[in-house]
């Protein structure tokens, strides 16, 4: 098939790649690079990125709606999106002949919008997946294609998303086949069902230790490895990768154990979190051990404001 993609972050890359090797991609398509390196260069997304390394050729739109012509004389049999970025016209989505398709990182109609991934980790989801939808106007509406699930097993949103990206890709190469088959009866979405998601904001992901253990735990999951969840440390800020709940009482935000052999342990609102890696500003990011080699950490110092 002669595809055109859509797509702008690393989730997309994964599906692109895959595309690549059974299809003739014929354009990618990406948001603009808007984020700089110390030099102030624009950085180039990775999608951009992956497509300049393998000869596709690249478009970039700060409004695709003004587009529709140059999406035209693509000529593609089919549009496939993933986390694209930007809200499609019906102008555009009327021109392939089988349709645009998205890959989204949930389980329709749970999950719509932009940050399922996140959101799936944040509530402490068991069970998530990926759905093929036929792109529609409204924000993730469409018609179901395919679905497929998989089990969190307490990944964080980086290794989720990279798992989530490789099983999308494989259902998408499967649902295209079936497409140009005939063998796809599109299934309407139960709107009754649907749960929408938002754009996270870094304050979000200052953690409040009032909250229990595990509730804790999934902030710092959903949020690694963007913005990375935080909380301060005689007047450091702490960002904080990776922690596991385990038994242990004080006041929340309390430092109830500084071990070199029990490790880092922090009092909740409800049970304790033994942190693991952590990163301190202007430094690596290490484990709780190393942390405690180069700092004095004591038993009742606080995590908190």
């Amino acid at each position: 098939m002669r595809v055109a993609f859509m797509g702008t972050p690393q989730f997309a890359v994964s599906i692109l790649e895959k595309l690549t090797e059974v299809h003739e991609v014929i354009a990618a398509i990406s948001q603009p690079d808007r984020a700089k390196d110390r030099k102030g260069e624009f950085i180039f997304t990775p999608v951009k990125e992956f497509a300049l390394r393998h000869n596709i050729p690249v478009y970039q739109f700060e409004k695709i709606r003004s587009n529709v012509d140059t999406i035209k004389k693509l000529n593609a049999e089919v549009i496939v999106t993933a986390a694209y970025g930007q809200i499609l016209s019906q102008d555009i989505l009327d021109l392939p002949r089988y349709g645009v398709l998205n890959v989204h990182a949930s389980l329709l109609p749970k999950y719509r919008g932009c940050s399922p991934i996140q959101t799936c980790v944040l509530n402490g989801d068991d069970i998530t997946g990926v759905t093929i939808m036929q792109t529609a106007l409204g924000m993730d509406t469409g018609d179901i294609l395919a679905m497929r699930s998989i089990k969190v097993n307490g990944m964080n949103s980086e290794e989720l998303g990279d798992a989530l990206a490789d099983l999308g890709g494989n259902l998408l190469l499967e649902t295209l086949d079936d497409l140009k088959n005939g063998k796809i009866k599109p299934v309407k979405q139960n709107d009754a069902l649907a749960t929408k998601c938002k754009k996270f904001i870094k304050e979000e992901a200052k953690i409040n230790w009032k909250q229990k253990a595990f509730e804790i735990n999934n902030v710092i999951r959903a949020f690694n490895p963007n913005p990375i969840a935080y909380s301060f440390l005689d007047g450091q800020r702490i960002k904080i990768y990776k922690a596991l709940p385990v038994d242990g009482n004080g006041t929340p935000g309390e430092i109830i154990c500084a071990d070199m052999r029990k490790g880092l342990v922090v009092s909740c609102g409800e049970g304790a979190l033994n942190i693991l890696t952590l990163q301190a500003p202007g430094k690596r990011m290490m484990t709780a051990v190393e942390f405690m080699n180069g700092n004095k950490i004591s038993v009742g110092d606080y995590f908190g404001n």
